[in-house]
Formats: C-alpha cells, sequence, structure tokens
C-alpha cells in the first residue's frame, strides 16, 4: 500500500518476510546500506518497534523471523524510490534461496 503525502514526501508501504532466516546479519547489512544512499529518512516498523533502516543493530532488534510483516517508512525527497529499492530487497530475498 502507498500514501502519498505531498508530491512523493512520504511513503509507507507493508512487506512480507519471505528470506528463510529472516533479518539476520547479513539483510540488515544490505538494508542499511542501501537506506543510507538515500536523502529520505527511513523507518523500518514491526514486532511492536520502529527503527531506523539506516543502522544495521536497529533492523537488528526486530528480530524478525520468516513470515514476519514489517512496514517501511520514509519520508523526503527521494522517500517513494528509497522504500522501491529496500522492497525490491525483500523481494529478491536477499540473494538467498
Amino acid at each position: 500500500m502507498d500514501t502519498s503525502a505531498a508530491a512523493g514526501e512520504q511513503c509507507v508501504r507493508q512487506v512480507l518476510v519471505t528470506n528463510q532466516l529472516g533479518l539476520h546479519a547479513r539483510p540488515a547489512s544490505q538494508i542499511a546500506r542501501e537506506a543510507q544512499a538515500f536523502a529520505a529518512q527511513i523507518v523500518i516498523a514491526g514486532q511492536g518497534q520502529s527503527v531506523d533502516a539506516k543502522s544495521i543493530l536497529d533492523i537488528l532488534t526486530l528480530s524478525a523471523a520468516m513470515g514476519s510483516t514489517l512496514e517501511i517508512r520514509a519520508s523526503g525527497t527521494d522517500a517513494a524510490q528509497a522504500v522501491d529499492r529496500l522492497m525490491e530487497l525483500f523481494a529478491a530475498k536477499f540473494g538467498e534461496k
């Protein structure tokens, strides 16, 4: 689901963790690295908490296992692009089989 405030300034989407090992260190590293490439503020919410998507350690605190539903929220000039890129990582199961 996409929600936009003004001209793409905010973007929110839900994503399902489908890789077998969930958000362990390697996927957390990929998420943080990709998120850091964007100016937007990016938050991942789930398991009753919200964390900075640009921080590997914050992402790991989600303890998101396979089957978890998370919400990716971004705000800023490139919010939609940032969310799209993170959604691609989840869709590709972070390169895992």
